[in-house]
């Protein structure tokens, strides 16, 4: 079925979730009766975003907290220090039993359900009202299926296989390139801070380490170091660089940490279980009710949250109602495209869940809630860990999925900020839709809230709807062109609203997505 959408246009005048701003919070919306994988992966490279079905944009340069779309390049990923810290501290809990108290924030990456749509909650509510999908009556479900090509044989009605992934299991890595991206070279005012495009500092022994071999091959005839050099009898001690042991001395990948075999008498048993969530299936509804009630106590403890408002009716609206198709092409990963949750079971029970989308390109995080008795694990940090590292599996068979996208980076709201933690990562630009790398991104970002990325400043919106006759309406029952729809029309406000739909959305988007008109 093809992605069906009805345009909101554009809301302001909304409290902010994230500086608390009154009416600061300017967006466009729009509901989203179904929506295809390609479509929502060339939605999400425009700065758009899902909360349930609706989706939305902001308007960057009049919002009050813009928000930059980021992402993640796990295929050239290497866990911080701090990152580190909690990878052993998951490690030392199930092996002993230790509980490290302290250590990384804890930020899943949406720190609350409501911020991405504060204010939206009415006005969403109604829009599930008067725009679900039952509204579309039979026969016009019909007149979208008629006009469509023949059903692609690549997607599956049989239900995706349950993947889990136990602590103990062993992953390959891929490779592969990032796609395109602009490198804006800028040096950061003085005062700001390091300069982040720099390679990090060094610690002080392997600076010492390196002197050291410096030294030994300024002492050397043939530039070589002593202990390497032909008929000199080493010492019995070699020098670090040419030890058996300088294998054991590289930097620890994600996967080392993360799956890391535990001892026979580990004292507990972590294993993930990824498990469509729409359209919902017999994992999921197994597991329904014991999920709704870990949202419903997190939401609770950790967001003070009244008893009465994490109900099942906003729990499915935001968490597990999802516009997009299930799609299984033979090039995509085992358990297809579409919305997932990745529950992590310990000892038998859930202890959090991680909602994400799989699309063609990348793995979108879309929020997380968990036990708040496990708080001192951080797992916060380390569900975004395990999904980067979900996301290398999946390159394993579908080379293209490469990248692991995070939602919104918020540089103006200290409690955001921690998403550009995760290295190498780029952020979306909001004029011309290109990646830039985010150390280019941030002495910018110091200096105003709203920035064009690329500094380039002939460089155009390549995406851009020039051919708006070419977009498709679907009105009274049928679909066609917008420039025949147009000469049906005599409201003048109408082509304002279209064209202002194809702008945002680009020429593909407009070309391949119906837009429903009442």
């Amino acid at each position: 079925m093809a992605s069906v959408v009805e345009f909101r246009g554009l809301t302001g005048g909304y409290r902010c979730g994230y500086c608390d701003s009154r009416e600061g919070k300017v967006s466009c919306g729009m509901w989203a009766h179904s929506l295809t994988a390609q479509d929502y992966q060339d939605l999400i490279d425009r700065g758009w975003r899902r909360s349930g079905k609706y989706v939305y944009k902001p308007v960057m340069n009049q919002t009050c907290c813009p928000q930059y779309t980021i992402r993640c390049r796990p295929l050239h990923f290497q866990p911080s220090k701090s990152h580190k810290k909690v990878l052993k501290k998951m490690l030392k809990f199930l092996t002993k039993g230790e509980i490290t108290k302290g250590g990384c924030a804890d930020e899943p990456m949406d720190s609350t359900v409501e911020h991405a749509v504060a204010g939206d909650f009415a006005f969403i509510k109604k829009l599930d009202l008067q725009c679900d999908l039952t509204a579309l009556s039979d026969d016009l479900k019909e007149s979208v299926k008629s006009e469509e090509s023949q059903p692609t044989e690549n997607m599956k009605k049989e239900e995706s296989p349950e993947l889990i992934q136990p602590q103990d299991s062993e992953e390959k890595l891929g490779s592969g390139e990032p796609s395109r991206s602009v490198k804006v070279h800028s040096i950061p005012k003085p005062g700001k801070g390091a300069d982040l495009s720099k390679p990090p500092c060094r610690k002080a022994k392997e600076i010492r380490k390196e002197r050291k071999r410096l030294k030994l091959m300024q002492q050397s005839p043939s530039g070589e170091p002593v202990g390497e050099r032909p008929g000199l009898q080493p010492s019995s001690e070699p020098p670090s660089w040419s030890s058996p042991k300088a294998k054991s001395n590289q930097p620890k990948s994600l996967e080392d940490f993360l799956f890391e075999p535990l001892p026979e008498d580990a004292l507990h048993k972590l294993e993930v279980r990824v498990v469509r969530s729409s359209p919902p299936s017999s994992q999921f509804k197994a597991t329904f009710q014991e999920s709704y009630q870990l949202y419903k106590r997190y939401q609770m403890i950790v967001h003070k949250d009244p008893s009465d408002k994490p109900t099942v009716s906003q729990f499915t609206r935001f968490l597990c109602s999802s516009p997009l198709e299930p799609e299984s092409p033979p090039d995509g990963p085992e358990c297809g495209y579409g919305s997932f949750h990745q529950q992590y079971w310990l000892d038998g029970k859930i202890i959090a869940v991680g909602v994400i989308d799989i699309l063609p390109y990348c793995v979108s995080s879309v929020y997380l809630y968990y036990d708040p008795d496990y708080s001192f694990l951080s797992l916060g940090v380390y569900s975004a860990l395990r999904e980067i590292a979900f996301t290398k599996q999946l390159h394993e068979k579908t080379p293209q999925l490469s990248y692991y996208y995070m939602g919104f980076y918020i540089h103006s709201c200290p409690k955001m900020k921690y998403k550009g933690q995760y290295r190498p990562s780029d952020l979306l630009c909001p004029e011309t839709y290109v990646w830039v790398p985010i150390e280019q991104c941030l002495p910018s970002l110091e200096n105003a809230k709203y920035c064009r990325f690329n500094q380039d400043p002939e460089a155009v919106d390549e995406g851009r709807c020039v051919e708006p006759d070419r977009l498709q309406v679907l009105h009274r029952k049928a679909i066609m062109p917008y420039g025949m729809y147009r000469k049906q029309q005599k409201d003048p406000s109408e082509e304002v609203t279209v064209l202002q739909y194809a702008s945002l959305v680009g020429q593909r988007c407009s070309e391949r997505m119906l837009l429903f008109r009442n």
